[in-house]
């Protein structure tokens, strides 16, 4: 094959084909061939609007979608021969269609690779999310289920990593599951906003043949709620907004975030000085030097793998910062970030469920950590508050009450009640039923506290809102 036959779509202007050197660093079919399926579902849409308004004959149509059909098994059976000196998916597969379909020369009648890549780009990111939003609900799942299992046992909450308040491990999987809660919204919105369709807006100011770009979005599934369809409205803008790019790296950035947090709680529960859990072994390595090590290498590179996706986002941040309208072949450099977030949160993912369902909490570890008496301080400070005592007195009351305590080497719980009224007279017998953990938890039952019915009409909310 020559090389004008090689740059068919652009290469007329040339007489001799580009350095070997550029085609390198020029071309990008190594990684947008990921593309292929989005791009020949693009092209199938493409031809049957030039059909639909006369540009190509019925029979043309029938030609290039036969040819179509054939490349995309050939690409689904691993079988498709890429070239990198066509530069890129769209000119690959234009390039074997017309080999095989000389009717595909009037393919890419009234449309650029401009606006092909962005409705290419759309037609990912709604499959994306679609993928996305599976593996938040599988990890929701699996932490309903360990927060199903694990409402009777407690632990101390922890506020600058100092322990702070008692709560069950129920209660504080819950939290987790808030975040990818709203992980699961931030993907909702993205797969809506990627919803509108920017084939038709050529490389930059449409075209003069009469097209039907609603008849293509339609054909795609850029479509709403009543079926009408969603075309993008400036074709300036369509070619070069790359704000779902972003708008999708940052809902990974904040999945890997959540997970990073997740994952460096478990890190902290599975050590010695915890012993709050046993992570399963499936996802833990040893040492070559130290037998006795089990170690959370999933979990930590989960943690670090969020670093990389933050990465990502930052890296199209910075590439988008200080182009000029319109396309720019800087955005070539778009699709790498976006395909390695994808990949690295969908595993993180994966990961994350197998932890979650595979681990066991120590319950008598997690209850020796609850049995500290000054994890109920706050309760006996609203002990004395629902005496009468102003809040602001009664929390230095028992600040020097925790002073006396340390003081004379005595558990807070164990002081004798004539020792805490010379504190204050407010103190009666009773005031030792603040350190039953239990008590203490079944007081808080307002939304959104530790209460075991609000945690269990949390954990029934939601699963039923994943299922």
């Amino acid at each position: 094959m020559s090389e004008s036959s090689k740059q068919a779509t652009w290469g007329g202007r040339f007489s001799k084909g580009p350095a070997e050197l550029m085609l390198r660093f020029s071309e990008s079919v190594s990684f947008d061939q990921r593309l292929a399926l989005f791009d020949i579902q693009c092209s199938e849409a493409h031809s049957a609007m030039l059909a639909e308004v006369g540009l190509i004959t019925e029979t043309e149509k029938a030609a290039i979608h036969s040819g179509l059909a054939e490349i995309r098994n050939q690409v689904e059976a691993g079988k498709f021969a890429w070239d990198e000196s066509l530069e890129d998916v769209h000119m690959n597969i234009e390039q074997a269609l017309t080999e095989k379909v000389p009717e595909a020369a009037k393919l890419h009648t009234g449309r650029s690779r401009n606006d092909q890549i962005a409705t290419d780009m759309r037609l990912f990111f709604k499959s994306a999310c679609s993928e996305l939003d599976g593996g938040l609900k599988a990890v929701l799942a699996a932490l309903l289920d360990q927060a199903e299992k694990n409402q009777q046992v407690y632990i101390p909450g922890y506020t600058h990593l100092q322990r702070a308040q008692p709560v069950s491990v129920a209660h504080h999987l819950l939290a987790y599951v808030e975040m990818l809660g709203r992980d699961l919204d931030r993907v909702a919105a993205v797969q809506e906003e990627a919803n509108w369709c920017p084939l038709g807006s050529g490389a930059i100011a449409g075209t003069t043949l009469p097209i039907d770009r609603e008849f293509s979005a339609k054909y795609l599934g850029f479509v709403d709620a009543d079926g009408t369809p969603r075309v993008s409205r400036n074709s300036m803008d369509a070619v070069s907004d790359r704000d779902v790019h972003l708008d999708f790296a940052y809902a990974c950035s904040m999945i890997g975030l959540h997970l990073s947090r997740l994952a460096e709680d478990f890190i902290l529960w599975c050590s010695s000085e915890f012993g709050f859990v046993d992570l399963p072994q499936s996802f833990c390595t040893g040492s070559s030097l130290m037998p006795q090590k089990k170690n959370p290498d999933a979990m930590e590179l989960v943690r670090g793998k969020s670093g990389r996706v933050i990465g990502d986002l930052q890296t199209l941040l910075t590439m988008l910062k200080g182009l000029p309208l319109t396309y720019n072949r800087d955005l070539q450099e778009d699709k790498p970030p976006v395909f390695d977030a994808l990949d690295q949160t969908l595993i993180s993912l994966q990961v994350v469920e197998g932890v979650v369902s595979g681990l066991q909490m120590s319950s008598e570890k997690c209850a020796e950590a609850v049995a500290d008496p000054a994890l109920f301080a706050t309760d006996v400070v609203d002990y004395l508050v629902r005496k009468g005592v102003p809040f602001r007195q009664a929390h230095h009351i028992i600040g020097a009450l925790v002073a006396f305590s340390e003081e004379h080497a005595v558990p807070l719980n164990e002081l004798a009640l004539e020792d805490v009224q010379k504190v204050d007279s407010h103190f009666e017998a009773d005031w030792v039923d603040c350190f039953d953990v239990e008590k203490a938890l079944a007081a808080r039952e307002r939304t959104g506290m530790p209460g075991p019915a609000q945690v269990s009409s949390q954990i029934e909310a939601w699963s039923d809102r994943i299922s």
